[in-house]
């Protein structure tokens, strides 16, 4: 009777309990995903606390994101709100109807919740909130389960996931139950039909996500882009709403490419690249290279060998200033050999570095990578002008994840690809033997091939990636206890992590000497390079463009070491994983044609300055740019919003664009002409 008395003095239009009952839903839902926002904040963005992120910006960002959970939250009541809105049948007067709305929200709930968790990890791995590529881990399923089981606290994060969506469906029922038991209250038509429009109206503004400047004809909604209002990737990020920018990029159309843009850019690509015979209406890019100057000399041809570094950013070594000495090994090798000391992945993602550095051109698709793409899997390859070498692919776990093995054997003429199920060592992980055990098994069949021919072998690593396996068979390595304090000042996310790279300098170390005892070592170029780097902490040690600009997930470190045919050298230009190649068969002396990104870098640079295009944002709305030694570009992938940063200046993120028109206008141009490019180049390339 108390409740009854206290509603009768709601205006008559206020007293609907369907009314109460839709608002309240909405009011439950909203907070738990306000709750989830501020656990993003204070436990996975990278936002809370930097130095270079004020609170005005972070308040801004929650904003938005708060708009973003308000819309997601009206949006999940709307198929409730419709069954309460049935004139005479509803929630209200049918018990039936009120059993399919809790089973419809028992599901939303926990689906939603489960997409929020799998946002959080996805974040916590990668910094980048999760979107339509996370579908390309459903086609590995077997190992991206593997790698979550052993990675993470699978049980007591599923427990979680229970308990918090029983308790929030216990507030939904309970405020269901309170609602429709309560005495109706009779509301007059006119009454009714007002707080039906007020309550449209309300409806369209929270899905809106904005209240002032509104273009009643044309309405624009509240877009992702508006979380990305400061430049700041993780200021982005804490706008964005998991569920609804997941839904957004599902929605983004996905041609293969654009011919009329990439007619557009030629000019400027065939300058860049290079190109014998222009023809804007052929779009062509072949050039055909001769034997250069700078070829080695050699009496017999030597061998080959690439090792990908897996997740091993250049912030982690040593030779790139990190005091914590993870990696003398690899320190001694830069010192030793040719040392790249700006040189990038084009795009993030192991699978996008296989691509890259086999085929010369950036993985640059939008919603998987390339290798999943069976029409584009036969790709020429520079691999092939190693004539009379033998070809060899190795990896310590399946090549069967992202469909690699599809690109390796189709485009690699003779190749011989060993993997998971060959290997004598067992499986210490998902990710296959230990990557000493690999380097050992490796040197054992390099060893065994004839001694006549000279081989290119290529090794992929796998150990410095969750769950950072330390396996029991080390030979001597022994982990070193920091704390993890210590670990996370300087860019390690854990103490595990941290030796991790620790191990994986060790293996390279080992590498080098059963290359020495297995009598190929003096004749061979070994070609090291990281394949991206992973989320990082802080990073006092590097510029703060690194970090600020998003550059960090892509600057990794390169070595070139032969000692018997290469002088040191400290090669201080930006280079391009796609350049790799492209080196190499220019030191050998080959003779080959180019279709695609790449360029060796001791041909002059058509630009002047060395340009290399990068993809800062791994999204279905990817953040593209290009980068020399002091500057960097950014813009949308649809050119939008370009501006121009200085990777010298203490204040990276402020745009100098107009301090520097020609210098912008120069890297604008390349960015985005080498993006559209290497879209239409996947076809192109095809043999």
């Amino acid at each position: 009777m108390t409740s009854l008395i206290r509603y009768r003095w709601f205006p008559q239009w206020l007293r609907s309990r369907r009314l109460h009952y839709i608002v309240g839903g909405t009011g439950i839902l909203f907070v738990l995903f306000a709750l989830l926002r501020i656990l993003f904040l204070f436990g996975f963005s990278d936002a809370a606390g930097r130095d270079d992120i004020d609170g005005g910006t972070i308040l801004k960002a929650l904003g938005i994101g708060f708009r973003f959970d308000l819309r997601l939250a009206v949006l999940v009541m709307l198929p409730v709100a419709v069954l309460a809105s049935i004139p005479r049948w509803n929630l209200a007067t049918l018990p039936l109807l009120r059993w399919i709305a809790r089973l419809y929200l028992s599901l939303a709930v926990f689906a939603l919740l489960l997409v929020y968790i799998l946002d959080f990890g996805h974040y916590a791995y990668l910094a980048i909130r999760i979107n339509s590529t996370v579908f390309k881990f459903i086609q590995d399923a077997g190992i991206s389960g593997g790698m979550v089981w052993q990675s993470y606290p699978v049980v007591w994060i599923t427990l979680g996931w229970l308990a918090t969506g029983m308790l929030t469906l216990a507030a939904l029922f309970a405020l269901e139950r309170s609602t429709f038991r309560r005495e109706r209250i009779p509301v007059s038509r006119w009454s009714a039909a007002g707080g039906f429009a007020i309550m449209i109206v309300l409806t369209f503004l929270g899905l809106l996500g904005r209240v002032s400047n509104i273009n009643i004809e044309n309405p624009t909604p509240l877009r992702w882009s508006d979380a990305f209002f400061s430049g700041n990737e993780a200021v982005g990020a804490l706008g964005l709403n998991p569920v609804i920018f997941l839904y957004d990029t599902l929605e983004v159309p996905q041609d293969p490419y654009d011919e009329a843009l990439v007619r557009q850019y030629y000019p400027v690509m065939s300058a860049y690249l290079g190109v014998d015979n222009p023809d804007v209406s052929k779009l062509n890019f072949e050039r055909r290279v001769g034997p250069q100057p700078h070829r080695l000399k050699f009496s017999r041809p030597p061998n080959v060998i690439f090792v990908m570094l897996e997740s091993l950013g250049a912030s982690r070594l040593g030779a790139y200033g990190n005091p914590l000495d993870p990696s003398p090994n690899l320190d001694a090798l830069a010192r030793s050999g040719w040392f790249f000391e700006r040189f990038y992945v084009p795009f993030t993602g192991t699978a996008k570095t296989v691509w890259a550095s086999i085929t010369g051109i950036p993985d640059v698709s939008r919603q998987a990578t390339a290798t999943r793409n069976p029409l584009i899997t036969r790709q020429r390859t520079l691999i092939n002008a190693l004539e009379g070498y033998e070809k060899l692919y190795l990896i310590g776990g399946s090549a069967g994840w992202a469909n690699i093995s599809a690109l390796i054997r189709q485009s690699i003429d003779g190749v011989t690809l060993y993997q998971e199920g060959y290997w004598r060592a067992p499986n210490v992980d998902v990710w296959g033997i230990s990557d000493l055990d690999l380097f050992k098994e490796s040197d054992r069949i390099l060893r065994d091939l004839p001694g006549d021919r000279p081989f290119f072998a290529y090794i992929q690593t796998a150990a410095n990636h969750r769950p950072f396996t330390i396996p029991p068979n080390n030979d001597d390595f022994q982990p070193v206890a920091i704390t993890l304090e210590e670990a996370q000042k300087y860019g390690f996310v854990s103490v595990e992590q941290f030796n991790a790279v620790r191990l994986l300098d060790y293996n390279v170390g080992r590498l080098m000497e059963m290359a020495q005892e297995g009598g190929y070592f003096d004749n061979t170029i070994f070609v090291f390079f990281g394949d991206h780097n992973d989320r990082i902490t802080t990073l006092p040690h590097m510029p703060p463009a690194f970090e600020q600009l998003a550059l960090e997930s892509l600057h990794v470190p390169h070595i070139i070491y032969a000692p018997g045919l290469l002088e040191p050298r400290v090669i201080e230009e930006t280079v391009s994983l796609v350049d790799v190649l492209p080196t190499v068969a220019g030191l050998l002396g080959l003779e080959y044609v180019n279709t695609t990104l790449g360029r060796d870098i001791q041909m002059p640079a058509p630009e002047g300055e060395r340009v290399v295009p990068v993809v800062l944002r791994d999204s279905i709305f990817p953040l593209i740019g290009a980068a020399t030694r002091d500057y960097v570009v950014r813009m949308n992938h649809d050119g939008s919003e370009p501006s121009l940063h200085d990777l010298r200046s203490d204040k990276p993120l402020q745009n100098i664009a107009d301090n520097q028109p020609e210098e912008f206008r120069r890297l604008a141009d390349i960015a985005r002409g080498a993006y559209e490019t290497s879209r239409l180049m996947f076809y192109r390339n095809v043999r």
